[in-house]
């Protein structure tokens, strides 16, 4: 079965940027569309963005459009979460998923999760 683990999470000022990465093991992430979401406490988990196998096609939450971009390469079986101009309200536990469908914004069509990384953002 595909493992995730994401990376590069850290402390960074309100307006900086920051690359999330997510690695898979156990196998190849080209069938999966693969997804980021994030949960900050107390609040539900939200979805960031998705992208499909082949990065053919991306979607993002409204509250992350035009700042964060998503990017796969499924030869070397990584994920990526481009975060530029970040903000307080970004701050929360970054995860990565991958689903069977084409692409996805709900978290119950994501069967494979990672254990997160935490993204805090200093006013």
């Amino acid at each position: 079965q595909v493992q995730l683990v994401e990376s590069g999470g850290g402390l960074v000022q309100a307006g900086g940027s920051l690359r999330l990465s997510c690695t898979a093991s156990g196998g190849s992430i080209t069938s999966f569309a693969m997804g980021w979401f994030r949960q900050a406490p107390g609040k539900e988990r939200e979805f960031v963005a998705s992208i499909t196998w082949s990065s053919t096609g991306a979607s993002y939450g409204d509250s992350v459009k035009g700042r964060f971009t998503i990017s796969r390469d499924n030869a070397n079986k990584r994920v990526y979460l481009q975060m530029d101009s970040l903000k307080p309200e970004d701050t929360a536990v970054y995860y990565c998923a991958a689903s069977p469908n084409i692409i996805s914004s709900l978290a119950r069509e994501y069967v494979r999760w990672g254990q997160g990384t935490q993204v805090t953002v200093s006013s």
